[in-house]
């Protein structure tokens, strides 16, 4: 009887082993070398493969276009429907989406800053 019990033991070990790989194959793809100047349009840093986002639509919804549509989405929605925003605002992790944007926030003015520095100074023409 122990025989069999070890047996199914080992056999379901097995099977747990095999499952976790899947699985660790599913959340941790292999990273691939991406030939230089193949990465997204917007110049972000996830142009390489495996990296976060990974898909087509979290890039377009994380890159600038896409949170601007996005936030026209949404102030459209609070127009027509703010209890609704309301509710939805309720059911978000403030503190997450608070982070989010203010890093999104320094570092477009950390850009505009750069940019601003980094421009000649133009002089008036009389």
């Amino acid at each position: 009887m122990t025989d069999t019990d070890d047996r199914g033991r080992k056999d379901t070990l097995a099977k747990l082993a095999q499952s976790r790989a899947e699985f660790l194959s599913i959340l941790e793809p292999p990273r691939r070398d991406v030939p230089a100047g193949s990465g997204p349009d917007d110049g972000s840093a996830a142009g390489h493969a495996g990296a976060f986002p990974r898909s087509r639509t979290m890039k377009l919804l994380l890159s600038g276009r896409g949170i601007g549509t996005l936030g026209a989405v949404l102030g459209g929605l609070a127009l027509a429907r703010p209890a609704l925003v309301l509710r939805l605002i309720r059911m978000l992790p403030a503190g997450a989406l608070a982070r989010i944007l203010l890093v999104k926030a320094v570092t477009a003015l950390r850009s505009n800053a750069g940019k601003r520095l980094n421009t000649p100074k133009q002089t008036k023409k009389a």
